[in-house]
């Protein structure tokens, strides 16, 4: 099982299936994406563009309402999702948990945004899309979190070290950083934070001179 984290929040993990998350700024055509989890409609998490490389002709997309028009005219196979619900979508098992600011205006309570909770070839990975630290996600137990970090729009590095500190995954990746917000050494500051039996994986670094 293989992950890799392209800009900003766009996450692709590979195993027998391939699944993407809010693919955004992929040039190559991959055309390869199983499944294609998106957390809400913002362009830098929804990019139409960066979709198009990656869906094939059975890929099934999964998004909140407020994208249902949208993604219906991307696939023939659908799946809206609201929060704090289960799915089980063609053998592939997942949930979804809130994702909202509660002290900034740009991602609303009310949106119905979400991140993904799922299960994949035997690890728990949690997707957190563009939220801060919440009462809804605090008792979250899961093997690998994808955790934003860039602030401003989300968690900055300081808060989301102290969310992962709590809920204690056994990695921990940041994301959302990097190029819109937060510059690159924001990982390595994050890390710095987080208690030592947490493995910290950072993919979006700047490039070794």
């Amino acid at each position: 099982m293989a992950i890799e984290v392209f800009t900003q929040s766009a996450i692709k993990l590979s195993g027998q299936k391939k699944i993407y998350f809010d693919p955004f700024q992929i040039t190559q055509k991959l055309n390869d994406a199983d499944y294609i989890f998106i957390t809400h409609d913002h362009y830098d998490h929804y990019d139409r563009e960066s979709i198009q490389n990656i869906i094939k002709d059975d890929t099934i997309i999964i998004a909140p309402q407020i994208l249902e028009e949208e993604v219906k005219t991307l696939s023939k196979k659908v799946v809206i999702v609201f929060p704090n619900k289960s799915y089980e979508v063609e053998g592939l098992k997942f949930s979804t948990v809130r994702a909202y600011n509660i002290n900034k205006k740009f991602h609303p309570k009310e949106a119905n945004y979400v991140g993904y909770i799922l299960t994949f070839e035997g690890l728990t990975y949690y997707i957190m899309g563009d939220t801060d630290a919440l009462e809804e996600n605090k008792n979250i137990k899961v093997d690998v979190c994808f955790v934003p970090i860039g602030g401003h729009f989300t968690m900055d590095y300081f808060e989301a070290s102290q969310y992962i500190n709590e809920i204690k995954p056994r990695k921990v990746i940041p994301i959302h950083y990097g190029s819109i917000i937060g510059n690159l050494d924001l990982g390595e500051k994050f890390k710095k934070l987080i208690a030592k039996n947490i493995e910290v994986e950072i993919y979006i670094k700047e490039e070794e001179k």
